[in-house]
């Protein structure tokens, strides 16, 4: 554990990803649009993504009062199109009551599930959340269960906490800092995931059902299809 929080620190110290446009903000709203674009989504693939968004839609009130072919034409091309729907219908809910303020009141947002909320609480408010994604599981994996196999998320978690508390950082640096050299790690050729007890290969998207949806979708943009036929092609199987 020492290990692993001096060689974390020295490289956010050396190598954090400052650029990334949602690391300048602590409006909850623009990290929870930066978290739900990020999933299963490069992050230098999602940045002009972000850019783009943002700038059309500032604020949930903004984001809830378009129509969802406007979302989604805007969000063409970074895939799994409905995280812009379940965005869609959670900033609605943001715009009528405010943000959540606990990261369990954001799991009642359409689409946000345990992860994000307490990513997006750790970013937005610095709140001590424990949580695990792909980069901080690399993390922990490399440093603390080297040679094991099957590890357990649960396990992981009970070491995240430690760390946390260990780090004396503010807990959207150490987030931050795992995130960021976890990716490192796995540029470097440390790709452990396959080591967690969790650990489900990803299905190709080539011939997918999902391929025949997004292009069905993509069909239904272009010829201005209604509301109703759009979200028909979202949510069918």
């Amino acid at each position: 554990m020492n290990t692993l929080l001096k060689e974390l620190k020295k490289f956010y110290k050396k190598s954090s990803r400052g650029h990334l446009p949602w690391r300048a903000t602590t409006d909850p709203y623009r990290i929870l649009v930066s978290e739900l674009m990020l999933q299963q989504t490069q992050v230098e693939r999602v940045i002009p993504f972000y850019t783009r968004f943002i700038k059309t839609f500032p604020t949930p009130k903004k984001l809830a009062a378009a129509p969802l072919s406007k979302v989604l034409l805007l969000w063409q091309g970074l895939g799994y199109n409905r995280r812009a729907k379940f965005l869609h219908e959670a900033a609605k809910v943001i715009a009528k009551q405010g943000f959540p303020k606990t990261a369990e009141q954001m799991e009642e947002l359409p689409g946000v599930g345990h992860y994000t909320a307490r990513a997006v609480a750790a970013f937005a408010r610095s709140s001590p959340e424990v949580f695990i994604e792909t980069n901080i599981r690399t993390v922990f994996l490399h440093h603390l269960y080297r040679g094991r196999t099957s590890v357990s998320d649960a396990l992981i978690l009970r070491q995240v906490e430690e760390a946390l508390k260990r780090s004396r950082m503010q807990p959207k640096d150490f987030y931050a800092a795992l995130m960021d050299y976890g990716s490192n790690l796995k540029r470097s050729g440390i790709k452990l995931n396959a080591r967690s007890k969790h650990y489900v290969k990803q299905s190709k998207f080539e011939g997918s059902t999902r391929q025949k949806r997004a292009a069905k979708l993509r069909e239904l943009l272009a010829r201005g299809a209604s509301e109703k036929q759009i979200e028909k092609a979202l949510n069918s199987k």
